[in-house]
């Protein structure tokens, strides 16, 4: 058989571990193709190669085209792909887990189809939120007032620090600038936290749509994560942003938001959050990395795959 040119197709544990990629690249008027394992950037200033491992989200705007070869090897690295308007409004987004596992995923779905166990991860994101205080005691409704004293809070202090006028999140989807710089900063700014959420979520396996805070949407677990550092990253960009007169809003915001996620560490961060709400103390097991794949049993929950279950019948 003749071979095809190029690079042979990585394995999932050669990859680099999700928290060791860089947060996101955004690209806009150029033309993307692969040689060997990068990405080929094309433009009129030039070309550049991106090695595609060392990515999380790849947020392609305007004028940006890509071939097949490319959305390949995105495709063999876990790369989330994100197309984005002309002012970062998040069109659609793809990406494929760096894991065998499955693990985490039926974890997610056992926590959020039990009602103790889902109101027990709500009430983890709540506590990593108000780190000082015992939540353990409060309901959900006090929970959800607890969380927008302390959102209104944020924004009053800041519109005060910048001078920037808040009279609330006004937002239209189709139209980038019916709203105020204020709102069009948290928009661009929202983006990129929802791009690097999604891309953490897939990449371990889980399920964006299956979420605890956010429910009844396909990207409401996304949501929940982002949610947890929107306070620390993009709402003080957001507001200085606005706070300034600029030419290009958007492209200001993504570069801060950029900066900000890669000296918070925020990629590694997420990794470790998404696991301590998912850990179920009680039943943590190892999972055999050479046999991820077992058959269900209704008595044993799980027995080894590529056996044969034999039963002598006649006995």
């Amino acid at each position: 058989m003749k071979e095809i040119p190029g690079i042979i197709r990585p394995e999932l544990q050669q990859l680099p571990q999700v928290k060791d990629r860089m947060t996101f690249l955004y690209l806009e008027r150029c033309k993307l193709n692969r040689r060997d394992s990068a990405i080929e950037v094309m433009d009129e200033d030039g070309t550049v190669d991106i090695p595609a491992a060392a990515i999380s989200v790849l947020m392609l705007g305007p004028g940006s085209s890509i071939t097949h070869r490319a959305m390949e090897l995105i495709g063999d690295a876990g790369v989330t792909v994100i197309w984005v308007g002309e002012h970062g409004v998040r069109y659609y987004a793809s990406g494929r887990p760096l894991t065998k596992r499955s693990g985490l995923l039926l974890q997610q779905a056992k926590l959020v189809s039990n009602q103790r166990l889902h109101l027990a991860v709500v009430r983890k994101m709540y506590a990593m939120r108000f780190p000082t205080e015992d939540v353990s005691k409060l309901t959900l409704q006090q929970l959800r007032g607890r969380e927008g004293s302390r959102v209104r809070e944020i924004y009053r202090k800041l519109s005060k620090q910048y001078g920037v006028s808040w009279r609330g999140r006004e937002y239209n989807p189709d139209d980038f600038f019916e709203s105020n710089a204020v709102n069009q900063a948290l928009s661009a700014g929202h983006v990129c936290l929802y791009g690097l959420a999604h891309a953490v979520i897939v990449a371990l396996g889980c399920s964006p749509g299956l979420g605890f805070v956010h429910v009844g949407h396909e990207l409401s677990f996304v949501y929940d994560l982002a949610d947890l550092y929107k306070a620390e990253i993009t709402i003080p960009i957001a507001f200085e942003a606005a706070s300034q007169d600029l030419q290009d809003l958007p492209a200001y915001v993504r570069r801060k938001v950029r900066d900000a996620m890669v000296e918070g560490h925020i990629l590694g961060r997420m990794v470790c959050d998404l696991h301590h709400l998912l850990a179920d103390d009680d039943e943590a097991e190892e999972i055999d990395e050479d046999n991820v794949i077992y058959l269900w049993d209704n008595i044993k929950e799980t027995v080894p795959n590529a056996i044969s279950y034999h039963m002598d019948v006649t006995s």
